[in-house]
């Protein structure tokens, strides 16, 4: 297939910007003048590589091949332990140090547009994947950028507009690991003692073919739930580990799921990372939640137990995170189908003990520096962005409003260099117009877009349901959550597993939970995607811009 670079498509995309480039002066003059997406001659990669997405076939289960989308990846430049393939459809692991500078020349053979976002990465607006920069079958996409992150896991994946749930699901997506120098010290496990397990939920036809929304609106309301469990893209996994210590990497990348991790015997669980960087020292948990697109690192020392006994690693069952409408939602469509429920319980991945080894590291007591952001670091300590989140009318919304490419409202505007408090909340049962705390400033929105359609008016057609909030670019700190007495019932049951210090880029919003974060906006302009992390939800437009300027 013959590649090409888009120009064309995208400077009308920048050239119909609108309010945005009005607000922003020079954007579409700067932005224009880079149309053709050549490699930069001014950028020095360090490490360069080719990524296709393609259709691909792969064995998962006895009998006729699957077919998927993969990430295939060629290194062209750079250190061997760059890429590490990963087994079944799962693409390529991008190993990287911190301070490279990283060109990936994306290609798209694909039937259908594809674009992919480098998700926990501070990077610039042109390449963090917002699905305005959609590549185009037989087109290519050369994204350019220096690791600026600490040592940590993220993770890349498509983020087309109205496809990013269906592109993950059949396979587009990988890993990234990022190293530095502070890591290095702390001697932690590596090398085949560093296991990732990236956790899925898929279900097949009787032909082994993906099986994707098949239960209508309601199915997208709530999420997909899959019936098969899949760790690394193969099924019903089984790990051989020696009597040591070794470093888990964990990303729940499914599409809604939500994982309550415990162990099966009851053994603590030691956290040491979280979505992007060590924490400052471990932090131990009875079990750990673990939301679409959040990521964990675990510290599992096997040492003591016997060789050819075994360790499961399981979702353990817990409460509060589906809607309740009156009647009848509660328990989701995996009960509905008599799949696997949302909340309910379930193995995930067996380790066997297979090898006695006296040599293992010791868990550190420190880990890495940590600087605790506070109100005294904001630039807005009293008048925090305010981000409700709503169902109404069986419509994921954020502060009642749905995507539209290049929108921006007066709130989502950020100064650059300036770190920001942010309030996520969910919006009351059943209540009327703009929201209820701070959403005043919705009302003074200059924008002309407050009540249209009806979406701000009305009562009713409202409810509740955990959301995984994905905000781009930097990561941020949690400084509070607040829960209302009245879902206590289902919040005892995943309360003790949130890991609330940290940086993040993902945090899952319980019903009547409130979530403050600190973030910083640092170092880039440009339009910046926040949205909730049920790849449903995100395709049905419960994602919006912030304006970083």
């Amino acid at each position: 297939m013959a590649h090409f670079d888009s120009k064309r498509r995208q400077f009308l995309q920048f050239a119909a910007f609108g309010t945005v480039a009005a607000a922003w002066p020079g954007f579409i003059l700067a932005e224009a003048a880079k149309m053709n997406n050549a490699p930069s001659s001014a950028f020095k990669p360090d490490v360069e590589i080719e990524l296709t997405a393609r259709p691909d076939t792969v064995s998962l289960k006895p009998g006729a091949a699957t077919k998927v989308f993969k990430y295939h990846a060629q290194l062209i430049k750079g250190p061997t332990t760059t890429l590490t393939n990963m087994p079944s459809y799962f693409g390529p692991t991008l190993n990287f140090m911190r301070g490279q500078k990283v060109r990936i020349i994306a290609y798209n053979d694909l039937p259908e547009p594809t674009v992919a976002h480098w998700h926990g990465l501070h990077v610039p607006q042109k390449m963090d994947g917002h699905p305005m920069y959609a590549i185009n079958p037989g087109e290519r996409y050369i994204y350019e950028f220096e690791i600026k992150n600490p040592a940590g896991t993220n993770w890349y994946h498509a983020h087309t507009h109205e496809k990013t749930a269906s592109q993950v699901y059949q396979g587009l997506a990988g890993l990234i690991t990022i190293s530095d120098e502070q890591e290095q010290k702390l001697a932690l496990p590596n090398g085949e003692y560093d296991l990732p397990l990236v956790i899925q939920d898929r279900r097949f036809t009787v032909d082994n073919q993906l099986q994707y929304l098949q239960h209508g609106r309601h199915e997208r309301i709530l999420g997909f739930l899959g019936d098969t469990i899949l760790i690394n893209g193969q099924i019903n996994r089984t790990i051989p580990v020696k009597t040591r210590a070794y470093r888990l990497r964990l990303l729940n990348a499914s599409n809604s799921r939500i994982y309550k991790l415990g162990w099966e015997d009851g053994t603590p669980l030691t956290a040491i990372g979280t979505d992007g960087a060590l924490l400052e020292k471990p932090e131990t948990f009875p079990y750990i939640m673990l939301a679409p697109a959040e990521r964990v690192e675990l510290w599992v020392d096997f040492s003591g137990r016997e060789v050819g006994s075994d360790l499961i690693l399981q979702s353990l069952e817990y409460h509060g995170v589906m809607p309740h409408m009156g009647g009848g939602m509660r328990g989701g469509m995996g009960m509905m189908r008599g799949g696997l429920a949302q909340g309910s319980k379930f193995p995930l991945v067996k380790f066997h003990i297979a090898e006695k080894t006296s040599e293992s590291p010791q868990l550190p007591a420190q880990l890495i520096k940590f600087q605790r952001l506070t109100d005294r670091d904001v630039a807005n300590p009293d008048k925090p962005i305010q981000i409700g989140l709503s169902m109404r009318h069986m419509s994921p919304e954020l502060n009642h409003r749905s995507f539209e490419m290049l929108a921006v409202a007066e709130w989502e505007k950020v100064p650059v260099n300036t770190i920001q408090k942010i309030r996520i909340y969910q919006e009351e049962h059943g209540m009327h117009g703009g929201g209820r705390r701070g959403m005043g400033r919705m009302e003074d929105d200059a924008d002309g877009m407050e009540g249209r359609g009806g979406r701000r008016g009305g009562r009713g057609g409202m409810m509740e349901m955990a959301h995984p909030i994905h905000l781009h670019e930097q990561q941020f700190q949690i400084l509070s959550r607040l829960i209302k007495d009245s879902h206590g019932s289902g919040y005892a049951t995943v309360k003790d597993g949130f890991i609330n210090s940290g940086w993040k880029d993902t945090v899952l919003v319980m019903p009547g939970e409130e979530v403050t974060i600190i973030k910083p906006f640092q170092d880039y302009t440009g339009l910046y995607l926040y949205h909730c992390h049920n790849l449903e939800h995100e395709d049905m437009g419960m994602m919006r811009n912030f304006l970083v300027s």
